[in-house]
């Protein structure tokens, strides 16, 4: 059967990792009573903290860290699949890494992504960004076969700006692309929507884009508004700015449909180097 039921948690995570992690238990228990196959969580589930001393202190290693042992367990006993946005767990260096998770309906975890673009930036609202002086890029794309929404495609927040992503996973069989993320309200308001359809269109199946929402306790603001875009760039769910569950039904057969309507990838040829 193509369609399944999903769920996504639009989440306010603070900087306390045993407050999240309840949270997330609890969205868990929340997605599997409303008959979701599997739960989307956005991006630093487990922490958000702009603080990088804190944060670093915090941090542990992914075999001693409490948010991911809370939700293996909690997926393990409701009996559904999870992915877990992404955790801020230790990595080489003194820095972190932005770590994804797929975790099956055993509590198993079956595949990890490391966000690979890390935004660093000085924003017009003098907000300034640094992630790569806290975190160490991923240096590979990750799809996962077996889950309940077929095979999926691993992103992380600002690897939304870069379609080859998308593109190499398409190329690579995924059906639907995960982009938890933890967008700015600027950014957020000017490109959030129509890049998550963009790239949808691009590549021809489900987007499924879980976020951070609302005023979080380390200051910051996020943009909300999860949503899933389906192959033909319609919106079919679109939370607001209130943390949350919310449910979708997704149906894989309109991949095929889709593509079969605009056959871009039988078109796509490689593109040689621009002469100068």
């Amino acid at each position: 059967m193509s369609k399944v039921r999903i769920a996504l948690y639009q989440a306010q995570s603070g900087i306390d990792p045993a407050a999240n992690a309840e949270r997330l238990a609890a969205a868990v228990r929340e997605a599997a009573a409303g008959g979701a196959a599997m739960l989307f969580t956005p991006e630093m589930s487990g922490m958000l903290d702009r603080d990088r001393e804190r944060a670093l202190g915090k941090a542990r290693d992914e075999a001693d860290d409490l948010v991911l042992a809370t939700v293996l367990e909690a997926a393990k006993e409701a009996g559904i699949w999870v992915h877990l946005g992404s955790l801020a767990l230790k990595g080489e260096g003194g820095k972190l890494v932005n770590r994804g998770f797929v975790i099956d309906d055993r509590g198993e975890v079956r595949a990890r992504y490391d966000k690979i673009h890390l935004f660093d930036v000085d924003l017009p609202s003098g907000e300034s960004w640094r992630e790569s002086a806290m975190y160490q890029a991923g240096k590979g794309a990750v799809v996962v076969d077996g889950t309940p929404v077929g095979r999926l495609g691993l992103t992380i927040c600002y690897d939304l700006r870069f379609p080859e992503l998308f593109q190499r996973l398409s190329e690579a069989g995924a059906e639907v692309i995960a982009v938890p993320a933890a967008f700015t309200v600027p950014t957020g308001r000017a490109h959030w929507q129509v890049l998550m359809r963009a790239r949808a269109i691009e590549a021809e199946l489900f987007i499924v884009a879980a976020a951070q929402a609302g005023r979080h306790e380390d200051g910051r603001e996020t943009y909300g508004h999860s949503l899933v875009v389906d192959p033909w760039g319609e919106v079919i769910l679109q939370m607001t700015q209130e943390p949350g569950l919310a449910f979708a039904e997704i149906d894989l057969g309109r991949i095929s449909d889709v593509r079969a309507r605009i056959p871009v990838h039988q078109h796509r040829r490689a593109i040689p180097p621009v002469a100068n």
